[in-house]
Parts: C-alpha cells; sequence; structure tokens
C-alpha cells in the first residue's frame, strides 16, 4: 500500500467506493466520473503504479484481472454477444492519460449514445 495513493486508500476501505467485487487481490467499484452507461474500475490490492512497472513475474494476477473483465461486465449490464458487449482501457503514465498512479483497468459498456439518439430519431 501507498501512503498517499487514492485507490490504496479507497481498497483499505478509508475512503468509501461503491463496491462491485472484491477478493483478496483485487477490488472493482463504479467510477464516479463515469465515461459510459456502465463503467467499472479494477483495481490491484497491490500497488502498482502503472503497466510500465511490470514484468513476466506479474503475469499471474494480471491474467487474473483481465479474466475478472466478462463477468464484472455482465453483472453490471453489458448486452452479450457481437451486437452487446464492452470495452477494456488501462492508461499507462502521462502521456496515456493515467491520472491515479496506481495500476487500474476501465471496464466501460452500455449502448452507446449516438446509437441511442439514431434510435429515437427513427
Amino acid at each position: 500500500m501507498s501512503e498517499n495513493c487514492l485507490f490504496c486508500k479507497i481498497a483499505a476501505d478509508q475512503i468509501p467506493s461503491k463496491k462491485v467485487y472484491e477478493d483478496e487481490d483485487f477490488l472493482a467499484f463504479h467510477d464516479i466520473n463515469p465515461a459510459a452507461p456502465i463503467h467499472i474500475l479494477v483495481i490491484p490490492k497491490k500497488h502498482v503504479v502503472s503497466m510500465q512497472d511490470v514484468s513476466g513475474q506479474d503475469s499471474e494476477w494480471l491474467g487474473k484481472m483481465m479474466a475478472l473483465a466478462p463477468s464484472l461486465a455482465a453483472k453490471a449490464g453489458c448486452r452479450p454477444g457481437p451486437e452487446g458487449g464492452f470495452r477494456i482501457v488501462i492508461n499507462n503514465g502521462l502521456d496515456g492519460g493515467q491520472e491515479i498512479n496506481h495500476l487500474h483497468m476501465h471496464i466501460l459498456g452500455g449502448e452507446r449514445p449516438w446509437q441511442q439518439r439514431a434510435a429515437m430519431a427513427a
């Protein structure tokens, strides 16, 4: 745990979150500023700054984190199949758009806004 890290504090229950999943290695919770109708963050409880700081030794827990995405997306309401789906985003470093220096995976889903507008116009 990093003393000044927002996500470490959330993982330690020092800051509240709207949790959707938790185990000994990971915490998943709703993003407070969602970029999509479904927007979940998955963080390792172990403090890792970004993907730039991982190595081959991290492949087991990274694989587990990626494998969580489909079930978390489905439980959150992402539609299955080719007409549904979800997006996974991991930003890395300032140039990569990372805002919190703790590795985190965004799961984004739900109907796209332009698809909703097109359906309403029809």
